[in-house]
């Protein structure tokens, strides 16, 4: 199995690289951590070559998951994690000062059994915080060595300039796929007039084009039970399209999580995919998408197929887009 590199911002990465959320945060029950150990050693088996965690995963518990299991292979992969959002006073929280973001920093580095990490991202905008200072607590860690690089997610060009000109943004991560378009409007062109990395996560949507949404009777804690696209009445007229796009995943021979992935490679070459899973067989489905070359044909026939009102309801709940800075599109609907 072939997975490919590609040069992404500062970083030679394996064309689709591991979010590591979904092994303990977000999706319900976790599996066993010795599972998520196997699953995380047979991905930098198969070559993938960056592992993507943060703070707030599994409240503190995902960062010791990796230095857990696949510590002893650090050489192997690049470590990227996040700040801003995190676990404060035992709740969810959001803080971009500068003095909040040592914080993480210096807990994360401890939990990860590390005294670097490669590339640290703001993990959302503190709006009450102007960018700049948030990027100046990294500049600072990056002088410390403490960081390598510096990495920005869910961000508006706008920000991505603002935030560029204090210091070079490595990675910009935001959700990206044939259903979410919005680094479309102005982040991908910005990404490749400062040569900036950009890595799409979620690009099957949360599998919504992995064949794996069918209903929205969720497990308790599923991310998904809180996002208008994914329950009803918005999810029934959504299955309609995911329908139609598992009919043209099955006429290419392809899984439809492949299609999706090698939809959003085949958009930009500075792009990498960003998809997480708990299962070693979608691990090595994903993965698979590398070897995937589309047809601009089928490129345009995916874009076509999700343009207008193919899908309906907002990407987030009211309070998930609170902490969105990303374009909007004209008449977008958010709740």
């Amino acid at each position: 199995m072939s997975i490919g590199q590609r040069q992404i911002g500062p970083f030679r990465l394996s064309a689709i690289v591991l979010g590591c959320m979904n092994l303990n945060h977000a999706y319900g029950v976790a599996p066993p951590e010795e599972e998520a150990g196997r699953l995380l050693n047979h991905a930098l088996d198969l070559g993938v070559n960056m592992l993507d965690t943060a703070a707030l995963y599994g409240f503190g518990k995902n960062e010791p998951l990796l230095a857990k299991y696949v510590g002893h292979r650090r050489d192997e992969f690049t470590l990227a994690s996040k700040c801003v959002l995190d676990v404060y006073d035992g709740e969810r929280g959001l803080n971009g000062h500068p003095d909040a973001i040592a914080g993480t920093l210096d807990r994360a580095l401890k939990r990860l059994d590390t005294d670097h990490i490669d590339l640290y991202y703001l993990h959302r905008l503190d709006k009450n915080v102007p960018v700049e200072e948030s990027v100046g607590a990294l500049v600072r860690a990056k002088e410390a060595g403490k960081i390598s690089h510096i990495g920005l997610s869910e961000m508006s060009a706008a920000t991505i300039r603002r935030a560029h000109a204090v210091h070079p943004i490595a990675m910009v991560q935001s959700e990206y796929s044939p259903c979410v378009r919005n680094p479309e409007i102005a982040v991908l062109d910005l990404c490749a007039e400062l040569d900036i990395g950009f890595l799409a996560f979620s690009p099957t949507v949360r599998g919504f084009l992995a064949d794996a949404v069918h209903d929205d009777s969720y497990e308790k804690g599923d991310i998904r039970s809180f996002m208008p696209r994914f329950i009803e009445p918005d999810l029934s007229h959504n299955l309609k399209a995911a329908a139609r796009f598992n009919a043209l995943a099955a006429d290419l021979g392809l899984p439809p999580a492949q299609l999706a992935i090698a939809w959003v490679l085949a958009r930009r070459p500075f792009i990498g995919a960003l998809p997480g899973t708990r299962s070693i067989a979608h691990l090595e489905e994903n993965i698979g998408a590398a070897s995937v070359t589309l047809s601009a044909e089928t490129i345009a026939a995916v874009e076509e197929m999700f343009s207008g009102d193919a899908i309906s309801g907002p990407r987030y709940s009211a309070a998930m887009q609170e902490h969105i800075d990303t374009e909007i599109f004209a008449g977008e609907e958010l709740a």
